[in-house]
């Protein structure tokens, strides 16, 4: 009997049979795989529920009115459903202008903070020079150290800016840059922004495991450092390009220290929430034209509300840019 006749008469027999044939260990095969798949869906269901239970109470409490609220008998489902608190978080926050500002300031702070955080890591990552390992000790202290621990710092060094005494020497002090928005600018320019360091970990570590070859064959071609870096490593960066600007957009739009600190002044979307339920009760007041007392229950139901309104703009940002993000999270992975 030749061997594919032996393969073709095994496939032939039943699985009782084929498992005493293998003393017992076809079965204990097909229960441990049996046993790993369950055990994963059961995992991987829990981690799901634990991260969209608090999102779908929130989607379901949105649509509440206030006496559903306290009706013992509506857990999930509205009985009376309404789209009211919609238009009022959207007023409270003056959703419209809110979002304009932090989209513009978003997308140009996380454009501004890659670019500069790129050629950081790069030179960190190709470069010799004095005390590098020193400052690169730096940029983990960055990542380490909770900028709420440097609040006071920024606050005088921005309400007293100057440069080398210059200002002070013409005007007799220096300038007042609170509440504008040119300190988040200079901090993003100097990679002192929002999660900074990370990125320039980050970006330093994926050039790191790009093959030298790549630079050498384009110096021998005559390319210089500016160039090479532009022509050749730039496109081999994209992966984790993209996924430092993902991350740059949403946790910028999401802030709310760096927002309060300097763009105190500008309607913001993170700002806006931070502030819906005073806004709720100074809305209630006048209406009324008396100080109200806004219950928890009502006052948590529009900050959830609030809430969602701003995620919608992240999760349309990921529909659009999931193939790339999930690709370059994909090669970073294989490459860090």
């Amino acid at each position: 009997m030749t061997n594919m006749e032996s393969k073709t008469g095994y496939k032939k027999l039943t699985f009782w049979e084929r498992n005493r044939l293998s003393g017992g260990y076809l079965l204990k095969k097909v229960i441990m795989e049996w046993g790993v798949s369950i055990v994963r869906f059961i995992l991987l269901f829990g981690m799901c529920f634990l991260i969209l239970q608090p999102i779908l109470n929130k989607i379901s409490v949105s649509f509440m009115t206030e006496k559903d609220l306290y009706n013992p008998i509506v857990i999930s489902i509205p009985e009376h459903f309404t789209t009211g608190n919609y238009r009022l978080a959207a007023e409270l926050m003056s959703y419209k202008q809110a979002v304009m500002n932090s989209l513009l300031i978003s997308l140009t702070i996380a454009a501004l903070q890659i670019a500069v955080c790129t050629l950081v890591g790069y030179g960190f990552a190709r470069f010799e020079f004095p005390l590098k390992k020193f400052w690169f000790a730096m940029v983990i202290l960055v990542i380490l150290i909770p900028p709420q621990t440097i609040a006071s710092s920024l606050h005088l060094h921005f309400r007293y800016f100057d440069i080398l005494g210059i200002f002070k020497l013409i005007n007799g002090e220096g300038i007042n840059l609170r509440g504008s928005k040119i300190p988040y600018y200079l901090m993003s320019a100097g990679c002192m922004g929002l999660k900074n360091g990370l990125y320039i970990y980050m970006i330093r570590q994926y050039f790191r495991n790009i093959p030298g070859d790549l630079e050498e064959a384009a110096y021998v071609d005559g390319c210089g450092t500016l160039k090479t870096f532009i022509r050749i490593m730039l496109p081999q960066a994209k992966p984790i390009i993209t996924s430092c600007f993902l991350f740059a957009f949403v946790w910028q739009w999401t802030d709310g220290f760096y927002s309060r600190m300097f763009l105190g002044n500008t309607k913001l979307v993170s700002t806006a929430l931070s502030r819906i339920v005073d806004s709720l009760g100074a809305y209630i007041q006048r209406i009324n034209g008396v100080k109200t007392t806004i219950s928890i229950a009502y006052s948590n139901c529009i900050l959830a509300t609030g809430t969602l309104m701003i995620i919608v703009p992240l999760i349309v940002l990921y529909l659009f840019a999931q193939r790339s993000f999930v690709e370059s999270i994909s090669a970073t992975g294989i490459k860090m």
